[in-house]
């Protein structure tokens, strides 16, 4: 059976008082007969935990039924084999009755005692054909010869949404506090007003999206935990993060602690948020989004304890937080101090340069013996005569000290080179102080950091051409 998609509501409501605990929903599900059927919910958009099963008799009629009430939410009947499911809608009212004819699509589905899955079918069903005519529209507008055809069928897609949207607003006023008129109200999305509109009578690109971002999360709640339980409340999450929230961290920052300072009041919607903000920020996108992920350690891990977190994924989050916490962009980085060939001790803030380089890498690696002679090429050719200068920490693994020296010999590599032996770093470690690969988070070689002159991090684990981007721009802003 075709699945249909939703969008997003809000509003926590109460039950009435005396309403019955539990939930009792009966199903009959021709022709199936002897089999086992599913109860389940979205969890997020891909997620469909069955949380029920029961087996149909032989007059294909079976009972989902617990003493606990479910959550609210779009829910899903599994087929038997589990190879197929229809939506029903969970609001308060939990008693009744479900009978299905597979072999009729969404027009064999009829509900008793609830008029809110009634509604909600009739809405399916009128989307389906609805889609289906914008879909078979689109395919045609696709392979039309003529601009006659196209206006044609454009001008049909566009009566379509029209009516659409009419039968969505007909719906909501029709019963404005039900369930589907909140999952309808919280689907839109802001409308920027006409320029006539606007304060001054004038329209700015700054004003609309102002506009458009304050009123992006309309009717949403994010206490309410139905949200939880739908494949459109993610999307809507992951779309307001990516093109709306300012790219920085503050912005972000901003956001997250606006959303999970409603959504700490449900159990469900902190377990639906927190590990989705955890996974995103885990392994960053942009240099800048490490300062999210501390922040979320800090505030909402370190001290804490949930149940959907086991000791070894909060080990996990804890390690990560530490790696990033001594490098995050914009901030110092950590000093180094190791010794050179002769056996000397340099420090990297020692060093005074505009710009520092400073290249983690292993002498027996095999992308490093490739990649460290190219950046030698381009240290030569352009960055050395901007004064910038290369720390290069070599870090032992397999090799030894004389392959590092060999290997800075055989190259030319006339940079600030150290050597960091294993002994160094069980030092370090055994006397509780943190080891350079955690300061600097190397969890591959090479790795890179750009300094500015007060060795605060402007540019880290990128390759050797970003970084050489990041310079010339530096470089050019600095003029």
């Amino acid at each position: 059976m075709k699945r249909i998609s939703f969008f997003p509501f809000l509003l926590l409501l109460l039950p009435a008082l005396g309403q019955v605990d539990g939930y009792e929903i009966k199903v009959t599900f021709k022709p199936f007969k002897n089999q086992y059927i599913y109860l389940g919910h979205y969890f997020g958009a891909k997620q469909y935990p069955i949380i029920d099963s029961a087996v149909l008799n032989d007059k294909s009629e079976a009972v989902f039924k617990g003493n606990k009430k479910l959550g609210r939410g779009i829910y899903l009947i599994g087929y038997p084999n589990k190879n197929g499911f229809f939506e029903v809608l969970m609001d308060f009212n939990q008693q009744f009755s479900i009978s299905i004819d597979s072999s009729k699509s969404l027009g064999g589905i009829k509900f008793t005692n609830s008029p809110y899955n009634t509604e909600f079918n009739a809405y399916q069903r009128y989307m389906s054909e609805k889609g289906a005519s914008i879909n078979t529209a689109r395919n045609k507008l696709a392979a039309a010869s003529s601009k006659a055809d196209s206006a044609k069928l454009n001008e049909e897609i566009r009566v379509t949404d029209i009516a659409i949207a009419k039968y969505r607003d007909s719906l909501i006023k029709k019963n404005p506090t039900g369930i589907l008129s909140r999952l309808l109200k919280g689907m839109e999305e802001p409308i920027v007003p006409p320029a006539e509109l606007h304060p001054g009578g004038k329209y700015d690109t700054a004003y609309a999206y102002r506009y458009y971002k304050n009123n992006f999360w309309n009717g949403v709640d994010f206490w309410d935990d139905l949200f939880a339980r739908t494949t459109f409340f993610e999307g809507k999450f992951d779309k307001y993060f990516e093109t709306v929230v300012a790219p920085s961290p503050d912005s972000v920052i901003k956001e997250i602690d606006w959303m999970m300072g409603y959504a700490s009041i449900s159990p469900e919607m902190t377990r639906f948020l927190l590990p989705k903000l955890i996974n995103r920020y885990y392994n960053q996108k942009y240099m800048w989004e490490d300062a999210v992920f501390v922040h979320l350690y800090e505030k909402y891990l370190a001290n804490k304890e949930y149940p959907f977190l086991n000791a070894n994924g909060k080990k996990m989050v804890t390690d990560r937080a530490y790696s990033l916490m001594a490098n995050i962009f914009g901030t110092a980085a950590a000093d180094i101090e190791l010794p050179d060939s002769t056996g000397k001790k340099i420090t990297l803030y020692g060093q005074q340069a505009p710009y520092t380089l400073v290249c983690f890498w292993d002498a027996t690696c095999g992308h490093c013996k490739e990649t460290l002679p190219k950046i030698d090429s381009m240290y030569q050719a352009k960055w050395k005569a901007t004064g910038l200068k290369i720390y290069s920490v070599s870090k032992q693994t397999d090799g030894t000290i004389e392959d590092w020296k060999k290997f800075v010999r055989e190259n030319k590599l006339d940079w600030l080179n150290v050597f960091y032996s294993k002994a160094d770093e069980k030092a370090r470690v055994t006397n509780s102080i943190p080891g350079y690969s955690q300061l600097y988070d190397v969890q591959s070689f090479p790795t890179l950091y750009l300094l500015d002159k007060d060795k605060r991090i402007v540019a880290k684990k990128l390759t050797y051409q970003q970084m050489d981007e990041v310079l010339t721009m530096k470089m050019k802003n600095s003029n």
